[in-house]
């Protein structure tokens, strides 16, 4: 009798656990948020990898008899100074930000969570050292602090990248450690520790994936702000380099013809200002969704 006890009690928790991700997933889908960013997302991502067959021009090609020329059936957001189709190149450009905003965003997440996972469940002195660094790392403004990552490394597209991961490793290690912290004193933590589980187990199995949820919303959030990163090196014309098209170099090269051509800064503008929104919006929801004390 004892014997079929023990057996079902992991059925009986295996079931409670696939109920409960159940019930995550339809208030996700319920809620407004989730659904509109996630649209907004998907819709940019398909752009982003199918940008290069649903693009009518080649982005770098000149045309300079078009030069200038407004929105129309055959270049629906006009050409720029060279006679380049902009919604081409506002294609080709959603490929290369969100590129740099996942890399960037999956090398701090994954160094700032781990940073964080070790000075939250270990503490003491390891965990004073990791946060007076992280403290460093945030003394410094994130664009002046990537400005100064990029005037070591030099320029380019995965400098860029490297810059802007540095900038976001504190965020991920603050959220983690403050997540790990309030976990790591709950009774499964406890019972595991008793049953002689080593701390790398400990922390993997039983403490981050209870820690998730925050982690996740700041992934989302960190997306949304890779993005601005990236557009403000490349505005300043130390991400990608010209003739590669991206959304932050277009609105450098469109500023000067504001009068003359805005489609060349206005159609950039609007990529970048829906891709922070989506993500924002994304994120926002998710919060909601994945705090417990939400009624959502």
């Amino acid at each position: 009798m004892s014997g079929a006890t023990v057996a079902t009690a992991p059925d009986a928790r295996d079931t409670e656990e696939a109920t409960g991700r159940r019930s995550l997933v339809r208030r996700a889908l319920r809620h407004p948020l989730v659904v509109t960013g996630s649209i907004i997302v998907l819709a940019l991502a398909v752009v982003a990898v199918f940008g290069h067959w649903l693009a009518p021009f080649d982005p770098t090609a000149m045309d300079f008899t078009a030069r200038f020329a407004p929105p129309s059936l055959a270049h629906p957001f006009g050409t720029d100074d060279f006679g380049r189709d902009v919604f081409s190149r506002v294609l080709y450009g959603a490929a290369v930000s969100f590129e740099v905003a996942f890399i960037a965003v999956g090398i701090s997440g994954s160094v700032g969570v781990l940073l964080g996972l070790l000075a939250g469940f270990l503490g003491g002195w390891l965990d004073e050292l990791i946060m007076r660094v992280m403290d460093v790392l945030f003394a410094f403004p994130a664009v002046l602090l990537a400005i100064t990552v990029m005037a070591i490394l030099g320029r380019g597209v995965g400098n860029a990248m490297i810059a802007i991961a540095i900038v976001y490793i504190p965020i991920f290690a603050r959220v983690t450690r403050g997540a790990v912290i309030s976990v790591r004193g709950r009774e499964f933590v406890t019972a595991a520790r008793a049953m002689g589980q080593g701390p790398w187990r400990i922390m993997l199995r039983h403490i981050l994936p209870n820690a998730l949820g925050p982690i996740i919303v700041q992934t989302s959030l960190s997306l949304a702000f890779a993005i601005l990163a990236e557009a403000a090196l490349s505005f300043f014309g130390l991400g990608t380099q010209p003739p590669a098209p991206s959304w932050g170099r277009m609105l450098s090269e469109g500023r000067s013809f504001l009068h003359q051509a805005p489609w060349m800064g206005i159609f950039p503008g609007l990529a970048i200002m829906a891709s922070v929104l989506g993500f924002n919006l994304l994120g926002d929801g998710l919060r909601d969704v994945l705090d417990p004390r939400s009624n959502r």
